[in-house]
C-alpha cells in the first residue's frame, strides 16, 4: 500500500494569537470567470488608500456587526500581490475563525472592490474585462476563493511533499534539509502562478531563495499579462453582442464627436463615426435579430425605442458625455476653495476634528511618562438628492437633430455646476453657527475684521496675521497660511491691483501678497465683504461631498411613455457644510 502525504500549504506561521493578527496575500490579480466574460484585476491600478481600516468579513456578509470578524491594520503592494495584516475581534466567533486559520483548516480569501475604469479585450473567443483603476473595500474569509493565489502567509519555509511506501504502516520520514524545503516552496509558487515545471527547475538550479522565486514569479505573470494585452490590442472589435454597455460607449462617443469635430475618436468608436441616429437604431434592431429592410425611419426609431435597450443606452451615453463636458467646463468659482469628499449614504456626515498632539514633557531618569489627551470636535452636514427629467422627442431622433444631444445636456451641465457653486456661496454668506454655538466668522474665533476696507496691503496684512495666530483645539498655534483671496465682482479690479506682481527696483517696493490667488464669484452680493482662505487640502474649512460612486451629475435613460421619444433623468447627490473656521478670514 502506498500512502501519499502532501501538505499543499502550511499552517500560517504569521498568526499571532496574542495580538489576534495574521498576514495574508489577498489578491494576485488572477483571472476570475464571470457569466459571459473573464474578469482580471490590474494590480498596478489598485488604490489601497481605503484598505487600511477596512473590515474583514465572513464570506462578504455585511448585514450585521456579527458579520465583521476584524479590520485591516496595514496594507501594501508586494511582488506576490496585495499584502495585508488583519486584526481579529476579541469575540468568540472571530477567535474561532482565527483558530481555524492557525491550524490550516480555513484558507480561503476574497476581496470586495469598486471599479472606476474598465478595459475590454478579446482573447480567442473569450471576452476579458480588465479593471484598470479599482479600489479594494473589504477582505473576506471564504471557503472557496476566486483567486487561487490568495493565501495566509506562512513565512519563508514550507512543508515538503512526502511520499512514503509501506505495505504495513507509514514510517515517519526524517526532517529534510533547508534547501529541500525551499525547493518545495518554489514548486508550490510555480503551481500557484500557473508556471511550468521547467521554470521551477531553473529557479532551483540557480539556488534561488523563496522570496526571490516569488518576485520572479510575479514578474513572469506581469510579462505574460502584458504580452496578452499587446497581442489583443491590435484586434478591432466592431460589435460585441454579449455586452450592450460596451457598444453603447463606442457608439455614444461617435455620436458625441459629430457635435464636437475636435474630439479625437478612439479606435473602437471609428466604425460608428459616419452613422446617424437612424443608423444606430437599425444597428440595434439588427443585433437583436430584427430585420429592418423596408422599414421607414419612423418605424425604425419606434421599434428601436420599444424592443431593445441598446438604443436608449447609446443616446444616454452621448448625452452623458455632453453633460459632463459642460459641467466640467463651467467656472467653479468658490468651489475651488472648498475640499471635495464623498459620503457613503444620506445620513449626517460627521467631520471629526482632532486637536494637536499634547506637548512633550521631560522624563527624568527612572521617572514615569505622563498621559496626554487630544481634544476633538465634530461638525456635520448631509448629502441630498437633486434632479430633473427631460426628453428627446421622436421627431428630433428621426430628423437626426444634433442640437437635442448638445444644447439641452450642455445647459443642464452648466446648471449643475452653478447649483453647486450657489450652495457653497449660501453656506459662506449665511455664516451659520458651528458646534460650539458661535458663528463661523466671529470675533471669538479670531477670523473677522468687522470694519470694511478694500483689499490692500494693510487689510491683507491684518488678515494674514490673524490666520497665523490661529490656535487649534488644544490651544497650540497651527500656522494657517493664506492661499486665496475671494471677492465679489465689484472688488475684482481692486483686488487685482492689490495682488499684482511688481517688478520692484528696491526691497520696499516688493508686493508680499503677489503669490495669493484671486477668486471672483459674482454670486457674492455684498460688495463690502471679502475673504482670505487657506489651501483646503491643508486646513479644513468649507467642504462639499458627493454620494460615493456618483461624483457630479448622473444620467439615466428610458423609453418615453408620457412623451413620444426617450426620457432622461439627471440626478445630483450633493451636500456641503463647514468643518472648521480656522482656515478662513472675513473682512467686512
Amino acid at each position: 500500500m502506498t500512502i501519499h502525504v502532501r501538505n499543499l500549504r502550511p499552517s500560517p506561521s504569521t498568526v499571532d494569537a496574542e495580538a489576534r493578527t495574521v498576514e495574508a496575500i489577498v489578491s494576485t490579480g488572477s483571472d476570475t470567470a464571470r457569466p459571459g466574460y473573464v474578469e482580471r484585476l490590474d494590480l498596478g491600478g489598485a488604490d489601497l488608500s481605503r484598505l487600511v481600516g477596512a473590515p474583514v468579513l465572513d464570506a462578504h456578509r455585511s448585514a450585521s456587526t456579527l458579520d465583521q470578524l476584524g479590520v485591516i491594520e496595514a496594507a501594501e503592494m508586494r511582488p506576490e500581490g496585495i499584502w495585508v495584516r488583519m486584526k481579529f475581534r476579541s469575540n468568540a466567533a472571530a477567535a474561532s475563525v482565527l483558530a481555524d486559520i492557525a491550524d490550516g483548516t480555513l484558507r480561503g480569501l476574497s476581496i470586495g472592490y469598486q471599479v472606476a475604469e474598465w478595459s475590454d479585450a478579446k482573447e480567442g473567443n473569450a471576452r476579458v474585462r480588465i479593471a484598470k483603476r479599482w479600489t479594494p473595500l473589504e477582505v473576506s474569509i471564504v471557503p472557496v476563493p476566486a483567486d487561487p493565489g490568495a493565501h495566509f502567509r506562512a513565512g519563508e519555509t514550507s512543508m515538503p511533499e512526502q511520499v512514503t511506501t509501506d505495505t504495513q504502516a507509514v514510517t515517519p520520514q526524517p526532517v529534510t534539509a533547508t534547501r529541500a524545503q525551499i525547493n518545495a516552496e518554489i514548486r508550490t509558487i510555480a503551481e500557484t502562478a500557473g508556471l511550468t515545471r521547467a521554470w521551477a527547475d531553473e529557479q532551483i538550479d540557480a539556488e534561488a531563495t523563496a522570496a526571490n522565486a516569488r518576485t520572479a514569479a510575479f514578474e513572469a505573470m506581469r510579462t505574460r499579462s502584458t504580452e496578452t494585452q499587446t497581442r489583443t490590442s491590435r484586434v478591432t472589435i466592431t460589435t460585441d453582442n454579449t455586452d450592450p454597455a460596451v457598444i453603447a460607449a463606442r457608439a455614444g462617443e461617435a455620436l458625441f464627436a459629430r457635435s464636437h469635430p475636435g474630439h479625437e475618436l478612439s479606435e473602437a468608436a471609428r466604425p460608428y463615426a459616419a452613422m446617424s441616429t437612424i443608423d444606430f437604431a437599425r444597428d440595434c434592431l439588427t443585433r437583436s435579430g430584427i430585420h429592418t429592410t423596408g422599414m421607414t425611419a419612423d418605424t425604425v426609431i419606434t421599434r428601436a425605442l420599444h424592443t431593445t435597450s441598446d438604443f436608449p443606452l447609446i443616446l444616454g451615453d452621448a448625452v452623458g458625455r455632453e453633460l459632463r463636458r459642460a459641467y466640467q467646463a463651467a467656472p467653479s468659482g468658490v468651489r475651488q476653495l472648498a475640499r471635495q469628499t464623498t459620503a457613503r449614504d444620506f445620513r449626517a456626515k460627521r467631520a471629526l476634528q482632532f486637536g494637536e498632539g499634547p506637548e512633550l514633557q521631560k522624563v527624568s531618569e527612572g521617572g514615569e511618562f505622563k498621559y496626554g489627551t487630544i481634544a476633538e470636535s465634530a461638525e456635520s452636514y448631509s448629502v441630498e438628492t437633486f434632479g430633473r427629467i427631460f426628453s428627446i422627442s421622436r421627431q428630433a431622433l428621426i430628423n437626426d437633430d444634433l442640437g437635442a444631444f448638445t444644447q439641452i445636456p450642455a445647459k443642464l451641465g452648466n446648471a449643475a455646476s452653478a447649483f453647486e457653486a450657489a450652495q457653497l456661496v449660501a453656506k459662506l454668506t449665511a455664516n451659520p453657527d458651528m458646534s460650539d454655538g458661535t458663528a463661523v466668522f466671529h470675533a471669538d474665533h479670531g477670523n473677522l475684521t468687522a470694519t470694511y476696507a478694500a483689499p490692500g496691503s494693510a487689510t491683507l496684512g491684518v488678515a494674514r496675521l490673524a490666520m497665523r495666530k490661529q490656535t487649534g483645539l488644544s490651544g497650540q498655534l497651527i500656522d494657517a497660511t493664506p492661499r486665496f483671496v475671494l471677492v465679489p465682482a465689484e472688488l475684482e479690479t481692486t483686488a487685482e491691483q492689490a495682488l499684482a506682481e511688481i517688478a520692484a527696483t528696491k526691497t520696499s517696493d516688493v508686493n508680499p501678497f503677489e503669490n495669493l490667488t484671486l477668486v471672483t464669484d459674482a454670486r457674492l452680493t455684498d460688495y463690502e465683504q471679502w475673504y482670505v482662505a487657506a489651501d483646503p487640502n491643508l486646513i479644513d474649512g468649507l467642504e462639499y461631498a458627493y454620494l460615493e460612486g456618483a461624483p457630479g451629475p448622473q444620467i439615466e435613460t428610458r423609453q418615453g411613455f408620457e412623451v413620444d421619444g426617450v426620457q432622461m433623468k439627471v440626478r445630483l447627490d450633493f451636500g456641503c457644510g463647514w468643518t472648521d473656521y480656522r482656515g478662513w478670514h472675513r473682512v467686512g
